[in-house]
């Protein structure tokens, strides 16, 4: 039996957003799906509705933070509690230059009692004991002892989940470069869990099929894919089936058909068309009548007239 944290999908700004994430549960029901990172003041000082809200169809699903002050984050954590998140994972990779400005993400590294203080105050408050999501390193560190001395500091708060992204963070490189230059490490990610196996070890970055995810659970407790589960969606449609064993598969025009519903739904609260189409674009990425689809999904009103026709350019019953 794998752990339910055997398959994830990393937060992804501008991306991993409710529509993404309803879109994807309809192709996996095991997944764990993640928000966008949300920074723990806006929480507390904005429109929380929109910030949190989401469907119940799309647990489970964590709540990513990003946080400096404790006392913030732990206010922050409690905030988002009716909203029924079944994870709250701190952010402690993002090396954007906001996030630097503010103190939040990557350089937290260098903070792992910061990090640590972070974990006590949102389990004091909440009762839940959040996850933590970090880089193998920063800047100039070299090989496995910063991440192990990160992860037995950070550990000693209670924290027992770690998601790691297998690169560096480069302080000096842009968010997009940081997710191609730094090589990956996931050797390292393997030895941590070989290290601390009372711990689940979940390793991120650069992994692109279900043939490697398969392979590196092998090592670890769980993979998070990113990029590739966006860009190209159905390329995980056997998820359920190979790696929790079930025997539900998805069948790609009844996903389709699913968005229709929920497109229909969407625009009558009010919800842009173009923000609900947007994840659906690569859907039949690979298949006969791809163009057709995105470009009648792109180029046509974001409708469920639209939508409809795209549907009839692909080879759907």
């Amino acid at each position: 039996m794998r752990s339910p944290r055997a398959f994830s999908v990393a937060p992804m700004l501008e991306r991993t957003d409710r529509h993404f994430r309803y879109l994807f549960r309809q192709i996996s029901e095991r997944a764990l799906l993640y928000t966008e990172m949300v920074v723990d003041r806006a929480i507390l000082r904005g429109d929380r509705e929109r910030l949190l809200a989401h469907r119940e169809e799309e647990h489970p699903l964590a709540l990513q933070i990003a946080a400096r002050e404790p006392e913030e984050a732990a206010r922050a954590a409690r905030l988002a509690l009716p909203y029924g998140f079944d994870e709250i994972n701190l952010n402690v990779g993002c090396p954007s230059e906001k996030s630097q400005a503010l103190g939040i993400g990557a350089v937290l590294f260098r903070e792992p009692e910061r990090v640590a203080a972070i974990v006590r105050a949102i389990h004091e408050e909440t009762g839940v004991l959040p996850t933590v999501k970090h880089r193998i390193g920063l800047d100039g560190d070299e090989g496995y002892a910063p991440l192990a001395r990160f992860v037995e500091r950070v550990a000693e708060s209670g924290a027992r989940v770690f998601v790691v992204h297998a690169r560096k963070a480069l302080l000096s490189l842009s968010t997009r470069k940081n997710r191609e230059i730094p090589p990956l490490r996931h050797d390292l990610v393997h030895r941590l869990k070989a290290d601390f196996p009372e711990l689940t070890i979940v390793t991120n970055g650069g992994i692109q099929t279900l043939d490697e995810v398969l392979f590196h659970l092998e090592k670890v407790d769980g993979v998070m894919v990113g990029r590739a589960a966006f860009e190209d969606p159905w390329r995980f449609a056997e998820l359920d089936a190979r790696v929790f064993g079930q025997s539900r598969r998805p069948d790609r025009c009844q996903v389709a058909r699913a968005m229709l519903a929920y497109l229909e739904e969407e625009l009558n609260r009010g919800t842009p068309g173009r923000a609900v189409l947007k994840p659906l674009i690569p859907l039949f990425r690979g298949t006969r009548g791809a163009r057709a689809w995105r470009r009648t999904l792109t180029e046509g009103p974001p409708t469920p007239k639209t939508l409809l026709a795209a549907l009839a350019r692909v080879e759907c019953p």
